[in-house]
């Protein structure tokens, strides 16, 4: 839940990318921390687990305007994809205000993508909220690599299975040249936004 700083005038909110272990996650906040430099606020934290990261940096998103006043401040996270750090991933999650679901488009990971999104409607349903009514954007991440010859599944194919109920919306990606990555994390930052605005307008009225 976003927090309010009268005294700087600025909202912190928290936006976290979710998905399966090596899906891209880092890529995305690496690519964002590298390329979007006059936004970041801070250096970019890691704490490494076996075989995994969670990542995290404030991140001011300049020109998406202010609320009520005050200027808003990003937090960005990712998540440990791996299944045995669940405990981490409900303790990252929490406070959250918008989340980007990031997706591997590799055939041989469709399973995991798909226990992955069921993972994150659990631990958002156990903190009382709804998968389909938070801020949330899909991304479909690795398209890249269909330029290796590796099997991918199709772009439409991936929004039938993980985004037929969601109708959220997605963007193709390759977190490793930053296609996509923008479009993702811009949009996801005005939905949160939005909601943001909504909740402060009726918490006033």
């Amino acid at each position: 839940m976003a927090t309010i700083n009268l005294k700087d005038r600025r909202i912190d909110c928290k936006i976290v990318y979710y998905g399966p272990g090596r899906c891209g996650k880092t890529s995305n906040l690496q690519h964002i921390h590298d390329t979007f430099k006059k936004e970041v606020t801070g250096e970019m934290i890691s704490i490494d687990t076996h075989g995994d990261r969670t990542l995290f940096f404030d991140f001011l998103p300049i020109g998406l305007g202010k609320i009520r006043g005050c200027s808003v401040n990003v937090q960005l996270f990712t998540v440990p994809g791996q299944v045995k750090y669940r405990s981490t991933r409900e303790m990252v999650l929490r406070g959250v205000d918008g989340v980007v679901f990031v997706a591997d488009s590799l055939a041989i990971r469709r399973e995991k993508n798909m226990f992955s999104l069921k993972d994150l409607h659990e631990n958002l349903k156990k903190m009382g909220l709804r998968i389909n009514k938070i801020p949330l954007v899909l991304q479909f991440n690795k398209r890249d690599l269909q330029n290796e010859g590796l099997p991918l599944m199709s772009v439409d194919q991936m929004d039938k299975e993980l985004n037929r109920q969601l109708k959220a919306p997605y963007f193709k990606a390759s977190a490793v040249t930053g296609e996509g990555v923008k479009d993702t994390i811009t949009t996801c930052m005005q939905m949160t936004l939005r909601d943001l605005h909504r909740k402060f307008k009726w918490a006033q009225d």
